[in-house]
């Protein structure tokens, strides 16, 4: 018997509450009891009460206890994983930093000679390859949309500048992206490995070269993600080709079309320093990854805690249906005990 048709049965009962005073208080306090617990979620900060059986709401928690440990364990993978990747990025930012040195006396040394080096040969930019490296999986907050809303801004820029474009698209979720979308012309669809290796960076280093060598583009950027710290990382743009000490390089018309914050113009107007291709290119996939762990283990860190107040909730609702159908039941006897008398 639920409690709405106990209530109706016991209020249409006057005359066992005339009999015992003592049973029309255990009839009237139980009621006050339901309508002060219906009113209490009205003053609290909660969102909006949770209407289900006791059945649904013992499946909820045990679902929402699964996922705790679900996402708990991602956390802890993701925390394990992030601090190699970490270890990786540091560790290979002396060599580049020294390779860049030396890559840059090289290329002032050729300034002055009579050698044609297709890496360094700026022309008029027509046409710009956008390599756009992204993650392989999601679960890992906005680290991919980051990235692809700044790609989509480099391409709305690109196309007011009247230059042409097209992707070099790393990674399984930006192959998604532009697949579903034609009209964003897509050279290549490359995918990304659980870790980093030189080999894969060669793969996107030999096609960049040919697409630059051949004249089919005039200037090749790099769209990744910078990894700053486990809280921060930062999608940025970097200038592979050409390797230009100057810092500008402009189209047909003499306007510049290097992005604002472009990190290879930054460098070399400040600093007068250049890039390697297959060592940017393969740094770019180490922050890359770096960056999508952090953001990775940031977000089951969330939706860890998430779960915890989800069954806080729900467990607490849970106890206020068990108890009004206790005191469902306890009414049911003390009437019929009434009743007998």
């Amino acid at each position: 018997m639920s409690i709405s048709n106990l209530t109706m049965w016991v209020t249409s009962k006057p005359s066992l509450s005339d009999q015992n005073p003592l049973s029309s208080r255990s009839h009237l306090h139980p009621f006050r009891l339901p309508t002060s617990s219906t009113t209490t979620p009205t003053t609290r900060s909660s969102p909006s009460p949770i209407h289900a059986g006791l059945r649904e709401l013992r499946e909820r928690i045990n679902s929402v206890k699964n996922t705790q440990k679900i996402t708990e364990a991602m956390k802890l993978v993701a925390a394990a994983k992030v601090r190699r990747a970490q270890e990786a990025v540091v560790n290979g930012r002396p060599f580049s930093e020294s390779l860049v040195e030396v890559l840059y006396n090289i290329n002032e040394n050729l300034q002055t000679e009579d050698i044609d080096v297709p890496l360094t040969r700026v022309r008029p930019v027509k046409k710009v390859a956008l390599v756009v490296v992204t993650g392989d999986r999601g679960l890992c907050g906005g680290f991919n949309n980051f990235l692809i809303k700044k790609a989509e801004s480099r391409i709305r820029e690109l196309k007011e500048l009247g230059v042409a474009y097209t992707i070099i698209s790393v990674g399984k979720k930006g192959n998604s992206y532009f697949l579903r979308r034609p009209y964003i012309p897509v050279d290549r669809f490359l995918e990304g490995g659980s870790l980093p290796t030189t080999k894969e960076a060669q793969a996107i280093a030999d096609d960049v070269f040919s697409l630059f060598v051949s004249e089919e583009v005039d200037k090749v950027e790099l769209l990744y993600t910078k990894f700053v710290s486990l809280v921060k990382s930062d999608p940025v743009i970097h200038t592979l080709l050409p390797l230009s000490p100057k810092g500008e390089i402009c189209d047909l018309n003499g306007n510049c079309v290097d992005a604002a914050d472009d990190e290879l113009f930054r460098l070399t107007t400040k600093e007068g320093k250049l890039t390697v291709e297959r060592d940017t290119i393969l740094r770019a996939l180490q922050e890359s990854l770096a960056s999508e762990l952090a953001a990775r283990m940031s977000a089951m860190s969330n939706a860890t805690d998430n779960a915890m107040e989800l069954k806080k909730s729900l467990s607490m609702a849970y106890n206020r249906q068990r108890q009004a159908k206790i005191t469902g039941e306890i009414l049911e006897i003390v009437a019929g005990a009434n009743a007998l008398t």
